[in-house]
């Protein structure tokens, strides 16, 4: 499983990383994260501001930095 953080640098979207990253830890979750900072491969997710979240390439959330349940619900469900 792949964890997108698209941003290119803006303060919600290192807390959005960060937030995930933690997360990530903290649940022993097998999930490769990764930051996306180049707007062209930002564009090709259709998303208009940041930071969004993607999860095995499907746009979970874009502009807010969702609390920790929906980010772990939204990565465990992506995992059934």
């Amino acid at each position: 499983m792949t964890v997108k953080i698209l941003g290119t640098g803006c303060k919600k979207c290192k807390t959005l990383e960060s937030k995930v990253r933690e997360l990530v830890d903290q649940n022993n979750l097998n999930v490769n994260v990764e930051k996306v900072t180049d707007i062209k491969d930002m564009l090709k997710y259709g998303i208009m501001s940041t930071p969004a979240l993607v999860i095995d390439e499907k746009v979970k959330s874009v502009g807010v930095i969702p609390n920790d349940n929906q980010i772990i619900e939204w990565i465990k469900g992506e995992r059934i």
